[in-house]
């Protein structure tokens, strides 16, 4: 069983993987022609307007449509990664209608691995003579696999388009009420600090980008403001007690200060391994509080926002985030260093941290 869960969480970080870059270029895309249009006096673009700023709402509609086949590429490339080609057009189905019919990231996700563990069934166990081999992956299996995920759409369409917009509903609640907010900052937080670049930051990533699809900024502030966090903390904490670091962790910091600023969990990664036992907490401690500050102080968005430090100039009361961003790592920045010294060999305890489990992946 463990086993299995494993390959199941494999094949939905393949099909995040792909859907990354997707996520990053079409973010990028609705944001720059904003910040042009806000800097030119424009508080919004709009499909009346004419001239260069309707050339700057077409372009900015370019990436809402990316956005918009977040959950088909995700469905995808999940049915791809279970059963290769054969699986990719359910899959391409899949989230499209899961996207049409309301039923969202929940959807796309269900009918892809439905679409992909029936393509992989079926080459284990439909046996075709020779001369009818070569329709299997061409006709049979696409046909086989299209139609079960068109007939489990309907059937669940209406439940799960019900508990879809049921847990949008309550999200977007909580990005509105005050405590709630603060809350969901915090937990999100905790999650991207816990193990940079891991399971169970991917997990509060991809929170924040099924919002994203759903037209909710807020948590993507929150996860920008954390990503920062650790890198910066780091290379905050080798000024403050520059003698409790070996000489190569203090090059390293050079690389955090340039990682902190463009939003790299993974440059926490070397300094963490020092003591994980007792740094951990500390990320997780001060990425939350530095989210959680960003929330209180009223960060938000109206846009997608971007990532890194820079990306305070895509949001609402941006200053908010910088102060809970640098609250977050000077927090870091001055308890890692009290906690560890840093000139001794990494921690070698695997009770402490699997070193197999951290997985680099740029945010």
């Amino acid at each position: 069983m463990k086993k299995f869960f494993s390959e199941i969480k494999g094949h939905l970080m393949t099909g995040i993987g792909y859907m990354l870059p997707l996520i990053i270029g079409s973010s990028l895309v609705v944001a720059i022609p904003q910040l042009i249009a806000l800097a030119m006096g424009t508080p919004s673009l709009t499909e009346d307007l004419t001239g260069f700023l309707g050339f700057l709402y077409q372009v900015q509609q370019v990436g809402w449509t990316g956005i918009g086949m977040v959950n088909t590429v995700l469905a995808a490339f999940i049915a791809y990664s279970i059963a290769d080609k054969p699986a990719i057009g359910a899959g391409f189905v899949a989230g499209a209608i899961a996207t049409s019919t309301k039923a969202g990231f929940l959807g796309a996700v269900l009918y892809a691995f439905i679409a992909g563990y029936l393509v992989k069934w079926a080459l284990k166990n439909i046996k075709l003579p020779e001369a009818f081999q070569q329709t299997m992956p061409l006709v049979i299996l696409p046909f086989l696999s299209t139609l079960t995920v068109a007939l489990i759409a309907v059937l669940l369409a209406s439940p799960l388009a019900a508990i879809n917009e049921g847990v949008i509903a309550y999200l977007r609640d909580m990005c509105t009420s005050g405590t709630n907010k603060v809350l969901m900052a915090m937990i999100l937080g905790a999650m991207i600090g816990f193990d940079m670049g891991g399971p169970v930051n991917k997990a509060a990533w991809m929170a924040g980008n099924v919002l994203l699809a759903e037209g909710i900024y807020t948590a993507n502030v929150f996860i920008n403001c954390a990503i920062c966090i650790p890198p910066l903390g780091y290379a905050i904490a080798t000024v403050v007690r520059r003698s409790r670091f070996s000489q190569s962790l203090r090059e390293s910091a050079t690389g955090n200060w340039v990682m902190g600023f463009i939003g790299i969990t993974e440059g926490a990664i070397p300094f963490t391994l020092v003591k994980a036992s007792r740094l951990i907490p500390v990320n997780v401690i001060g990425a939350a509080l530095g989210a959680g500050i960003a929330a209180l102080l009223g960060a938000d968005a109206v846009i997608p926002p971007l990532g890194g430090m820079y990306g305070f100039i895509t949001m609402t009361n941006g200053w908010a985030y910088l102060v809970g961003l640098l609250a977050g790592a000077l927090f870091i920045g001055i308890v890692a260093p009290l906690l560890v010294d840093f000139n001794v060999e990494t921690e070698a305890d695997s009770s402490d941290v699997n070193i197999d489990e951290i997985e680099i992946s740029f945010e």
